[in-house]
């Protein structure tokens, strides 16, 4: 214990020297010759046409532009290397124990109508996670005891227990909202929000259902930012159109799938058109296990054995995204968390052999229809969510659904809208789905986001992350673990714990590493990041990292 409490106390040192050092370095001098102006067309994913949603904690809005460049956090945590930047909060301490945090917000902000952004603001926006559980992503208030506010300028978090890695959904994930707007608003779990007023460098130019713009705050307290003048996002539907818009030169900035995009976009202009595709996650399937036959193992075991993953990351995503771990940890980024009793644990190829195996020791049969059913005559039969027109899912999805019904399993893709996809995943209302993880600056995040039951809800209720459904005490007690102690050796073996549920109970079935989608053009702006300059993630997709992006790029 004598141990522990040493090294816990280095580490909480050093947060806190962090938070000091942090002071006052996170405002860019905007006089560095940089060129202002400019409109920046971006295209982040099929996403359209658009319905006028500006809900920061919807996850069915139109959030794309929402997080970030209007509403922000208080820290700026880069997805990439897990550093944390000043943003609303100038700095932040610890205590002793990492039971309680003291936010130093900055006394220069303002919302976009002049009103001052103070520390009402934060407090009124945690209160409303509490007061509409539905709102708390994050599940902040799982940990939180109680929350005040001293002075203008400073909020105090205190906790239930220590919390260390709450910091990044406390102050890296959590939009801060007016009070003095939103303390109207009836009914928060479904405002639309259709004129959004926050502290950005953006706010809502002009919006239709097949195009709308940000337009520079001219009042941003970071001063000199942002660089140019707009961000226009154009509605597509598809990878397909997004392809074209790309060959054509139409795009700055871009967060998709292309299906051959050295021949259609880099060798139309090599000098100028670049992509650059770090790992994000893990993508993956997931089984409705609020329901029969997936809360069956079995089942889940052999609809894993008779995927053909190469095939996926060949076919489908053309080679971009390697194979995933059967831990669900994000390689090599994470590899030293890797339990060495998992080094050499991969997912074969295809074995419809071993499916049709496990699902027979697990009392199902064949019928003369070539399709397996249980012991009471319930076929395996099910539907597979993606999204229409995205296409290197549609083609994963098609593969799957072809493997699986070779083995014996009657499976129907099912292209839906972007909204209806989100809905079925978040209420429960599906069989299975191809999906992506959340990730963060350890795999704590991508595990706890996926599995904590905290995250997820009974089927007609809204599930913040945890679509799945994973609902388990003892991977409940090593979230708690990590979240509970400082102690990296501590930490470490709640990893593999996490890790050793995730290869044998299979809670969801892990396919690809998921690649963070990136193109840009250098042709009309510059100061992108890439492999050499990684600032931010670099997706205009992911957030708050696509502001960062967007406050740093500039005329060329």
């Amino acid at each position: 214990m004598r141990s522990w409490h040493r090294h816990a106390m280095a580490i909480i040192g050093a947060l806190i020297i962090l938070s000091v050092v942090l002071t006052g370095c996170g405002t860019p001098s905007g006089n560095n010759g940089s060129q202002y102006g400019g409109t920046v067309t971006i295209a982040p994913s099929p996403y359209g046409p658009f319905t006028r949603n500006f809900n920061p904690f919807l996850p069915n809005s139109d959030r794309v532009g929402t997080l970030g460049m209007i509403y922000e956090t208080l820290l700026s945590v880069n997805r990439l290397s897990g550093k944390a930047s000043p943003w609303l909060a100038s700095t932040y301490q610890w205590n002793n124990d990492a039971t309680s945090i003291t936010f130093n917000l900055r006394s220069d902000v303002k919302w976009t109508d002049t009103t001052d952004f103070t520390s009402a603001d934060v407090l009124f926006t945690l209160n409303l996670l509490h007061q509409y559980p539905a709102l708390d992503g994050g599940g902040l208030w799982k940990a939180i005891s109680d929350i005040s506010a001293p002075d203008a300028h400073t909020v105090v978090v205190n906790f239930k227990v220590p919390s260390v890695p709450i910091l990044w959904y406390l102050a890296g994930q959590t939009y801060i909202v007016p009070q003095h707007i939103w303390q109207n608003i009836k009914d928060p779990t479904t405002e639309t929000n259709p004129n959004p007023m926050g502290t950005g460098p953006f706010t809502l130019g002009s919006f239709n259902a097949q195009v709308y713009t940000l337009k520079k705050n001219a009042h941003y307290w970071q001063a000199g930012k942002p660089y140019v003048d707009a961000l226009r996002y154009p509605a597509y539907d598809a990878n397909a159109a997004a392809d074209v818009l790309l060959s054509t030169g139409s795009l700055d900035w871009s967060g998709v799938f292309s299906s051959d995009l050295q021949k259609t976009y880099v060798n139309r202009d090599p000098v100028h058109n670049h992509y650059w595709f770090p790992p994000a996650n893990v993508v993956m399937l997931y089984l409705n296990l609020a329901k029969a036959p997936f809360n069956n193992l079995a089942v889940r075991q052999a609809i894993s054995a008779a995927i053909d993953r190469e095939a996926l990351s060949t076919q489908a995503e053309l080679g971009y995204e390697p194979v995933a771990s059967p831990t669900a940890l994000v390689l090599p980024a994470n590899q030293s968390y890797l339990d060495p009793q998992y080094a050499n644990t991969k997912f074969g190829a295809a074995d419809a052999a071993k499916a049709a195996s496990t699902l027979e020791a697990a009392g199902f049969t064949k019928g003369s229809d070539g399709v397996y059913a249980d012991a009471s005559g319930h076929k395996l039969q099910f539907k597979m969510n993606v999204v229409t027109g995205w296409s290197d899912w549609v083609t994963a999805v098609q593969i799957m659904a072809q493997n699986l019904n070779a083995a014996g399993m009657k499976v129907t893709v099912n292209a839906i809208s972007f909204n209806d996809y989100i809905a079925a995943l978040s209420n429960g209302t599906f069989d299975s789905a191809i999906s992506w993880t959340n990730p963060g600056p350890t795999p704590y995040y991508l595990y706890q986001s996926l599995l904590a039951s905290s995250n997820t809800a009974p089927v007609g209720q809204a599930a913040n992350s945890n679509y799945e459904r994973w609902s388990d005490t003892a991977t409940d007690q090593l979230l708690s673990q990590y979240a509970g102690s400082p102690d990296a050796q501590v930490q470490q073996q709640a990893i593999a714990g996490l890790q050793k549920i995730m290869v044998e109970q299979m809670p969801a079935i892990p396919l690809m590493e998921g690649a963070t989608w990136y193109e840009y053009s250098t042709a009309r702006f510059v100061g992108w990041p890439d492999e050499h300059n990684q600032y931010a993630s670099p997706a205009p997709w992911q957030f708050p990292d696509a502001a960062v992006v967007a406050m740093n790029i500039h005329k060329a």
